[in-house]
């Protein structure tokens, strides 16, 4: 697993196009939220959900196979024991990254992505991490973690 700043925002910076597995229509859902964030700012969502026919004017595919253009980063809101299969289908189809969204924490889907020379990260939101970095929390009263008022030792 990959969390620190640096590699946060390298791999925000150059994932531009995001297959969503998972995604949700549903405007309430936490999916729906963050992806419709991220095509706000600028990336190309991919819903990969076969319940849909398309979701935020993109069309819905039932696997990461299914896409027939390159695919950058695989973001997951899934059940954590399904994740293992879907690392293996990024892998194969030739993403640069698998992002278990924030409370998924599958070890062996990790595992799957890092051996295969992709960049993981687990436990975080894509948009949270975005707004984080980007500057997206404004002066919303959130420690971010990058800017601090203290002194370095």
């Amino acid at each position: 697993m990959q969390d620190d700043i640096p590699t946060l925002r390298r791999v925000l910076k150059d994932c531009r196009t995001i297959a969503v597995v998972g995604l949700s229509a549903e405007w309430h859902r936490p999916s729906y939220f963050a992806a419709k964030y991220m095509q706000e700012h600028g990336y190309r969502i991919v819903p990969v959900n076969p319940k849909y026919p398309d979701i935020l004017g993109e069309t819905s595919y039932a696997r990461l196979e299914d896409i027939p253009f390159p695919v950058d980063m695989v973001d997951v809101f899934r059940k954590e024991q399904d994740i293992p299969p879907i690392a293996k289908s990024a892998v194969a189809i030739g993403a640069k990254c698998l992002w278990q969204q924030l409370g998924l924490r599958n070890e062996e889907a990790d595992r799957i992505a890092t051996e295969a020379g992709l960049d993981s990260v687990w436990d975080r939101c894509v948009k949270i991490e975005h707004a984080r970095l980007f500057g997206g929390l404004n002066w919303a009263g959130v420690n971010t973690q990058v800017i601090s008022a203290k002194r370095p030792v």
